[in-house]
């Protein structure tokens, strides 16, 4: 009887024991690529709203500074809240050679912060922090003669959020 005991409890605290150790393993196995699944759908959102802010921005009159910086900060408000740091510019090209087709882009840069991924630091390694998210987007401006060919090369008009 006392011998079956003494094994019964024995296997519990051994459980215990390897439930302890296991569990920081498991949640860095897990977690981590949860981290990474994040970051990418993150990126992605970003581009969609750089790809949205390229269409609005390529149908509308475009052509100072000012109106630039408007949409740049409406843009902004559209780029994941994931991203620190955000910034958003842009530009309109109109000016070069004759006749060129006048395009605009959009460009959104911000920082993503891993939050599970530090979790590697569990196992005395030194993961990345974070990482630098920028995606670009360049539409033809729609206000324009169709017979305007070749890119200009010329930013006429910029605005950052």
């Amino acid at each position: 009887g006392e011998d079956s005991m003494r094994k019964l409890l024995n296997s519990r605290g051994q459980s215990i024991v390897e439930i302890t150790l296991m569990t920081p393993l498991l949640m860095v196995a897990l977690y981590v690529p949860v981290d990474f699944g994040i970051m990418i759908f993150t990126g992605h959102l970003t581009q969609n709203a750089v790809r949205d802010g390229a269409r609005i921005a390529a149908t509308t009159d475009l052509l100072d500074n000012t109106l630039a910086t408007n949409l740049a900060t409406q843009f902004n408000n559209n780029v994941p809240q994931r991203l620190s740091s955000k910034q958003v510019t842009v530009n309109y090209y109109a000016n070069g050679a004759a006749n060129c087709a006048q395009s605009v882009e959009v460009i959104a840069t911000g920082t993503y912060n891993f939050l599970w991924y530090r979790l590697i630091g569990l196992l005395r390694l030194t993961p990345q922090s974070s990482v630098t998210i920028t995606r670009t987007t360049k539409m033809r401006y729609e206000h324009q003669p169709d017979t305007n060919t070749g890119n200009c090369a010329t930013v006429t008009a910029t605005g950052h959020s």
